[in-house]
């Protein structure tokens, strides 16, 4: 017997069936290609916020899920017994100029009431930073102490692993059975737009690295738009770049080659350090560009998870939570933004 029949097993499609089945439910996870084959199978696993400004509903979810990570994660782990690679170890961004500053220094101030106290938005100089610092024109970084990093294939594995703990295995195929979600990324969006004769959402591609470099303990950097982001194992991420037109999805090029040399000048330390993988993934971004929560357009008494593009592994607690609210209490808290109607 099933409650729950949860198709695809990417980031959101596992923490849904991992928020199901820790409810009570019984849940089987289907997807053809196994537990994060697609772009949740990637490298960097950066866990940023939204600038604290001009506050909406996108960024009050995102921050609620941000806070909700750690209890998740810790969670995940310890039913698993594996490891998702995620701390907080907060995030630090040079400053380039005088007027950055000062806007730098007005989101102090709002930081303060939009993050409850959970979390700081703080102007540092750099020599109060320490050694793990980008240079900065004006002297200064901006210090977050709410992003969070993780690594996107251990963190696949962790809910794997728990939710083998709670009874829950990932099939190639099986009938549905139960409540149904589609959380089939790319793939979904497309059948949406067949469906539909028009662009619902469509697939961004994105190049990433991975580097022989030990800074485990150090925060995550951003610098000249690029996310250099500190693993847990001892390597570090960097990435992405973020393509409308491509020929093959999983092929790197030279995109990737100007993302690392751009890394290199942004973090000079990072100068001679050994690229030991590069990887590229497409990723599924909805037209609104939130994520698409609530009941499925095609598929009758149904509901629908997508749209994670650049923010899906942040987003995840929190969407797990009212997917789950939605598809076994029937309490509908997701916001009109983000429900599939925005995207049509």
């Amino acid at each position: 017997m099933v409650d729950v029949t949860v198709r695809g097993a990417g980031i959101f499609g596992l923490s849904i069936a991992w928020t199901c089945a820790r409810r009570g439910a019984r849940v089987q996870v289907v997807d053809a290609f196994g537990a994060g084959s697609g772009s949740s199978g990637g490298l960097v696993g950066a866990l940023a916020p939204h600038v604290p400004e001009n506050w909406n509903v996108k960024k009050a979810f995102q921050f609620e899920s941000l806070i909700m990570a750690e209890p998740f994660w810790r969670e995940v782990e310890a039913t698993g017994g594996v490891s998702s690679g995620f701390d907080r170890l907060g995030r630090i961004q040079p400053i380039a100029d005088a007027r950055t500053l000062d806007l730098a220094r007005e989101r102090e101030n709002s930081a303060e009431i939009l993050w409850q106290g959970r979390a700081e938005w703080r102007v540092r100089a750099v020599q109060d930073v320490g050694a793990w610092c980008p240079p900065s024109p004006t002297g200064f970084v901006i210090h977050d102490t709410l992003s969070a990093r993780m690594h996107p294939r251990r963190a696949c594995a962790a809910l794997v692993a728990a939710l083998g703990v709670m009874g829950v295995e990932i099939n190639s195929e099986a009938p549905d059975a139960g409540r149904v979600v589609h959380a089939t990324g790319v793939a979904g969006l497309k059948e949406l737009n067949e469906a539909f004769g028009k662009t619902i959402g469509n697939g961004v591609k994105g190049q990433a690295a991975l580097l022989r470099f030990d800074v485990r303990d150090a925060p995550q950097l951003f610098a000249d738009a690029i996310h250099i982001v500190p693993h847990a194992d001892g390597t570090l991420a960097i990435g992405s770049t973020s393509e409308r037109d491509y020929d093959d999805a999983n092929r790197t090029d030279t995109q990737l080659d100007d993302v690392i040399e751009r890394a290199m000048r942004a973090v000079p330390v990072l100068h001679g350090a050994e690229v030991i993988e590069r990887w590229a993934g497409v990723r599924p971004r909805s037209k609104s560009r939130a994520p698409m929560l609530g009941a499925h357009p095609l598929h009758a008494g149904q509901f629908i998870a997508n749209g994670g593009f650049k923010i899906g592994f942040g987003m995840a607690p929190k969407i797990a939570d009212v997917i789950a609210d939605l598809m076994l209490e029937g309490r509908d808290t997701i916001p009109p933004e983000f429900r599939p109607e925005a995207s049509f």
